[in-house]
């Protein structure tokens, strides 16, 4: 595969609304572009981006864990594949093999790893969605990261990305199961 770039963001949240917070919330985020080897083609068999998965998200997944710089509270991954291929492209990258080197690099993690994927054109945003990486049901930690290259993806690439936060929202305060009520047996609760 042809990557073409990979654009690493960190965001550090200091407050929301009117009110700061003790520890600022840091979110980051690696994405790669890469060309799309079935642009254009219907390919019934997508083992090679299944396969891919699982280096480009050893590699994505190291380099978000590492801007983040502290241990992984919440994960989300993403997709956003040019006109030019289609949304399956997408799964095939995202679904059957990323978790596996994902949850190695954020030392571990036993809920889904929720996801968002769509067609777009260059400079679309998308919003990956985190969740608690330890138990899904846990609000504090329902929360998204948008993100964006100003010229990804070509109609020909495909843009994938990881991210990964060292909390939940800021000033949470809308109930249910928190982290610390967690049991994080099953990835649920």
């Amino acid at each position: 595969m042809l990557i073409r770039k990979i654009v690493t963001v960190v965001e550090e949240i200091y407050g929301d609304g009117e009110k700061s917070i003790e520890k600022p919330l840091k979110k980051a985020a690696c994405i790669v572009v890469f060309k799309n080897p079935y642009a254009g083609v219907y390919e019934h068999d997508l083992s090679e981006l299944v396969d891919y998965s699982l280096s480009l998200g050893k590699e994505i997944s190291e380099r978000a864990v590492k801007a983040l710089g502290e241990p992984v509270e919440s994960y989300g991954k993403a997709a956003i594949v040019g006109e030019k291929g289609e949304l399956e492209h997408a799964a095939a990258l995202l679904h059957p093999k990323l978790g596996t080197p994902f949850r190695e690099a954020c030392g571990g993690g036993k809920a889904i790893i929720p996801s968002s994927k769509k067609i777009g054109k260059m400079g679309d945003s998308i919003d990956v969605p985190l969740h608690f990486k330890d138990a899904a049901f846990v609000r504090s930690h329902f929360d998204a990261m948008t993100i964006s290259v100003s010229d990804a993806p070509k109609s020909n690439e495909i843009l994938l990305a990881v991210a990964v936060t060292n909390g939940g929202r800021p000033l949470a305060r809308v109930g249910g199961l928190t982290k610390e009520e967690a049991k994080k047996e099953d990835g649920l609760r």
